[in-house]
C-alpha cells in the first residue's frame, strides 16, 4: 500500500509506514511581490513631490523645497559631519528615555495588572497622567531636574512609559489562571512566576507595547530638545524654522521618520524571535 502526500505539480507516492515531512515552500513570489510593493507608496509621493515642485513649480521653493534642493541641504551638513551628530545625539537621548521609560511601565503594569490594590490606588491616577501633553511637562521638568541632559531624557522616558504600561497591566489581567496554577505547581512564586510564566503568555501585548513605547519616545523627541538644545534633530527643526531654512526642516522630518522606522523594524525582529521562543 501507499500513501499519496499532494505536493506541487504531481503527487508523490510514499510507502505507508515510511512518511515523511513533506519540507515547507521557500519564498514565493508572492512574498517578493510584498517586498517591492512596500516601497511603491514612498516612490510615489517622491515623485509627486517632485512633479509639484521642479516639474510644474505648484510650490514655491520657500513653501516646499524640491526633493534636489532637500538633497542638497543633507549633503551640506553631512560633508562637516554636523548631520551626523545631530541623528547619534537624538539616538542616544530616544535610546536612554526609551530604556528607562519601558522598564518602568513594565515594572508598574505588572504591580497593577496582577494586584487589584495596586489597581485601585494607582490606575486611575496615572490614566489622568496619560492625558497630559508632553510640552506641559516641560517647564516643570527644568524647574525640578534643570536644563542639563537628564531634564531631556526623563521627558522621553515620559513619554515611553504609558504605552508600556497600558498594555502590559491590560494583558496581564486576562492570563489563563490554569497556566498560571501550572506555573506554581511547580513551584514558581512572585517574580519568577512573572518572568518564567505570565510575562511570555503576553508577549505578542508587551512586544506592541515596546513598539508604541519607541515611536512615542521620538515624537517626545522634538518636545525635549526644546529644553536649551544646542544640538539633535529637534534642534534643527527649531533652528531651521527661526532661520527660514525650510530645506533643512524637511530633511529633519526626513531623517525622524527613517530613524523610527529603523529602530522599529529592529523591535520587530526581536520580537519574531520571542515569539519562536514562547
Amino acid at each position: 500500500m501507499a500513501a499519496t502526500v499532494e505536493g506541487a505539480a504531481r503527487p508523490v507516492v510514499v510507502p505507508v509506514g515510511e512518511e515523511r515531512a513533506v519540507p515547507a515552500p521557500g519564498p514565493t513570489r508572492v512574498h517578493r511581490w510584498h517586498r517591492l510593493a512596500a516601497v511603491v507608496v514612498p516612490l510615489a509621493l517622491l515623485g509627486l513631490w517632485h512633479l509639484l515642485t521642479a516639474v510644474t513649480g505648484t510650490f514655491a521653493p520657500y513653501q516646499l523645497p524640491s526633493p534636489a534642493a532637500v538633497w542638497a541641504a543633507g549633503t551640506e551638513l553631512a560633508a562637516d559631519g554636523t548631520l551626523w551628530t545631530h541623528v547619534a545625539i537624538s539616538t542616544q537621548r530616544v535610546l536612554l528615555g526609551f530604556a528607562v521609560g519601558a522598564a518602568a511601565g513594565l515594572a508598574v503594569g505588572a504591580l497593577v495588572g496582577l494586584s487589584r490594590w495596586a489597581d485601585t490606588l494607582l490606575a486611575g491616577t496615572v490614566g489622568a497622567l496619560r492625558a497630559v501633553p508632553s510640552l506641559a511637562w516641560v517647564p516643570l521638568l527644568i524647574l525640578w531636574i534643570g536644563i542639563n541632559e537628564d531634564s531631556k531624557v526623563t521627558l522621553i522616558a515620559i513619554g515611553a512609559f504609558f504605552p508600556v504600561y497600558t498594555t502590559v497591566a491590560s494583558a496581564l489581567r486576562h492570563v489563563d489562571p490554569h497556566l498560571v496554577e501550572v506555573g506554581r505547581a511547580y513551584g514558581y512564586r512572585g517574580v519568577g512566576l512573572l518572568a518564567r510564566v505570565q510575562l511570555p503568555a503576553v508577549t505578542p501585548a508587551v512586544a506592541a507595547g515596546l513598539r508604541l513605547a519607541l515611536a512615542q519616545s521620538w515624537l517626545f523627541l522634538v518636545a525635549a530638545e526644546l529644553i536649551a538644545s544646542s544640538m539633535g534633530l529637534g534642534f534643527l527643526l527649531t533652528d531651521s524654522q527661526n532661520n527660514g531654512r525650510v530645506d533643512r526642516i524637511l530633511l529633519a522630518i526626513l531623517a525622524l521618520a527613517v530613524l523610527g522606522k529603523a529602530t522599529d523594524g529592529l523591535l520587530g525582529v526581536a520580537e519574531r524571535r520571542l515569539a519562536k521562543r514562547w
